[in-house]
């Protein structure tokens, strides 16, 4: 098997490019990274110093940065499902969405999370305060933007959905999302119900221990 990916189920960065595998149903082996598996540590680090994953190994080619990996696997590995669509301009709104629900969702969702990580009561409730500022900007944005969309630019599933997926999910963990977007609620609960991240999910649940915040009794 040439495709292997190296990452952690638990990983938000990590479903995103499980759920466009998912999607296709590509065949892939996957190197979770932890203690117990030093072996694929070493070699992670070896193939992408930069200590981030998931990383994809195809063959002799390595690729990081999950929307590259993503586009990579259309273009070497396509299947049924495109994630990025052929006509340029329907791309570019793909693309654009997907950099909003890593830079403007996940990435918020995360200043909560590193800031339980230190252990130190002050810089977690700034964390999460600054968390709850973004992520409700965010949210604001997004009801009206995807009102009258299944998904996230309209009728096709992409790339952009695999980003808002664990985007949303974790999100939705750290600031649960208002009564008050309705639209955005019934979305996240589209991509929940989708059997790629359904399957994320699943994998992931015993994991949940590890969510700093604590993993709420739910989804």
């Amino acid at each position: 098997m040439s495709l292997a990916i190296y990452g952690h189920l638990f990983s938000s960065y990590t479903q995103k490019v499980l759920m466009a595998l998912y999607e296709n149903g590509t065949p892939f082996e996957f190197r979770a990274l932890g203690q117990e598996t030093p072996e694929h540590v070493g070699e992670w680090l070896k193939r992408w110093p930069l200590r981030k994953f998931p990383v994809l190994v195809d063959g002799d080619r390595t690729v990081v940065e999950t929307s590259i990996i993503i586009e990579y696997l259309q273009l070497a590995h396509p299947g049924a499902v495109r994630l990025i669509p052929a006509d340029p301009m329907a791309a570019l709104d793909v693309r654009f969405l997907d950099r909003f629900f890593d830079l403007h969702v996940m990435n918020m969702m995360q200043l909560a999370v590193d800031g339980a990580l230190t252990g130190d009561p002050i810089k977690r409730k700034d964390g999460h305060d600054a968390a709850i500022e973004k992520l409700e900007r965010a949210y604001a944005w997004l009801d009206a933007e995807l009102a009258g969309r299944t998904w996230a630019t309209g009728s096709d599933f992409t790339m952009a959905d695999c980003a808002a997926a664990p985007s949303l999910f974790y999100a939705d963990w750290v600031h649960r999302i208002p009564e008050s977007y309705p639209v955005l609620r019934a979305y996240r609960t589209r991509l929940l119900a989708r059997p790629s991240f359904a399957r994320c999910i699943e994998e992931a649940r015993p994991f949940r221990p590890l969510f700093p915040l604590g993993a709420p009794d739910r989804d």
